[in-house]
Parts: structure tokens; sequence; C-alpha cells
């Protein structure tokens, strides 16, 4: 009895030791394995934005439920290379895919949640192969730029979910998600044409927070695209976080910096 205890621990760590060296790695076969799994995230993302088109089908429901267990296996995986329990929980994707796996385990219940869904793309943005993407390919100082842009699209697809399953989800077809998603483009924009308003108390709120934060993302992405190009390498002595590509004092301390080649 302890023999097979033994094995099945030395397996689990065998197991944690693996997962843990190809999510954090930076080798080939890190990278492979995490360009797998972006994979899957874009085609699932791609089930979630065909929903209104696809819901009324026969296959709908399959496809729902496999998507429940693939997030559901991803999600003991990464629960398993986590170093605790505590520190997995702390982490945002987590819960966020908790409500994924809810919305497609009880669709009918909690299709108003539906729209976070899209948050997966956000850590795709936010995960280590979008820079060593970006790294191999040289275009390594847009890492800011693809940041800001993931960002706002993630915002405008999360309001126009919310927009759609709030108002507009017993229209026919496409028309509804087309409208909330003309509604939020005009509204981010502050275009503000008014030929489509959400009623209520709800709705003029909803609005005013698709106002304040797709502005606020604009306006990132324009300092993104605009400002010089800088890079995340800690200094020892005072710990600023960003400077010049080619700077040899840190700006703030005077510190020696050794920032590495950003291609190497």
């Amino acid at each position: 009895m302890k023999t097979f205890e033994s094995d099945d621990g030395s397996l689990q760590n065998s197991l944690r030791q693996v997962l843990r060296r190809l999510d954090r790695a930076d080798g080939r076969q890190a990278v492979a394995f995490r360009l797998v799994f972006a994979a899957i995230d874009v085609a699932i993302l791609a089930f979630f934005l065909l929903g209104p088109y696809l819901r009324s089908g026969p296959s709908y429901l399959i496809i729902d439920y496999a998507i429940a267990v693939w997030i559901a296996a991803e999600m003991v995986g990464r629960a398993v290379a986590a170093y605790s329990v505590r520190e997995w929980l702390r982490r945002p994707m987590t819960w966020i895919d908790f409500v994924v796996l809810a919305t497609l385990l009880l669709p009918d219940l909690l299709f108003n949640f539906a729209f976070l869904r899209i948050m997966r793309l956000w850590a795709i943005g936010t995960s280590p192969l979008l820079k060593d993407l970006l790294r191999k390919a040289g275009y390594l100082y847009l890492l800011d730029v693809v940041r800001a842009v993931i960002n706002l699209l993630v915002f405008l697809f999360m309001a126009t979910g919310f927009v759609y399953t709030s108002f507009f989800y017993n229209r026919e077809g496409s028309e509804g998600f087309v409208d909330a998603l003309y509604f939020t483009v005009a509204t981010v924009t502050t275009t503000g044409f008014g030929d489509i308003t959400l009623p209520g108390t709800l709705g003029k709120l909803t609005s005013v927070v698709t106002m304040i934060v797709g502005i606020s993302l604009f306006v990132r992405l324009a300092q993104a695209v605009v400002r010089p190009h800088k890079v995340t390498y800690s200094c020892h002595r005072c710990g600023l976080q960003r400077h010049d590509a080619d700077a040899v004092h840190c700006k703030a301390c005077g510190e020696v910096l050794n920032i590495p080649d950003e291609g190497s």
C-alpha cells in the first residue's frame, strides 16, 4: 500500500514539474505548447462570437459541453501546476474560468454572463506566448501596442455582449448582436448617432460606463503608439521597471544597467 502511495505521489510530482516547465519555460516545446492552447482559445472565441447564429442548431449544446470539458481539464492542469491552491485561486483568470464554465454548463440559466467568455482573449494577451512570438518576429517593441489593442477589443466585445444579453437577446437572428455592436462602437467613439438607445436607468448607466472606460482605453492605445519604446528591466538599486531600450544608467538613481538585447 505504501508503495502505491509513493508511486502516486511521485507521478503527481512529475506531472506537476512537466506542466510548470511547459507553462513557464522559454524553450521550443513550451512555445509549441502555448501555441496549441492559444489556437484552441481562438477557436473557442470564434464559437462564442458565432453563438447568436448557432444557438438554434442541434449541435450547439454538444459543442458547448465539449468546450466545458476542455476548460475544466485546463483548470485542473493549471491547479496541479500551481505552487499552492491559494496561489491558483489568486489568479484573475481562475475566477473568470469558473464563471465561463458555469455559463457553459448552464447556458439557459446564466446566459446573461456569457459575455465574460471574451476574457479568454485577454488571457492570451497577458500570457508569455505573445511576448515570445513578438520577440522571435523582431517586433517586441510593439508589445505594449498589441496589448492595448487586445484590451480595447476585449472591452468592446464584453460591452457588446452585456448590451446584447441585457437588451437585444430576444431579437431574431443576428439583428440583436449587430445592434448591440453598433451601439457599443457608437458610444465608445462618442459618435452618439442616437438611432439606437438603451431604455431605462440600466441603459443610461451602461452608456455612461461604456463611454468612460472606452475613452480611457482609446487614450491608453494612443499613448502606447506615440510614446517612445521602453523595455521592462528592474533597476537593482531603486527598482524602476521601465527604461529606454539603449539606456546605460537608470534615470532615477544613476545605477549602471545591463539590459539584455531584446533579440536574445
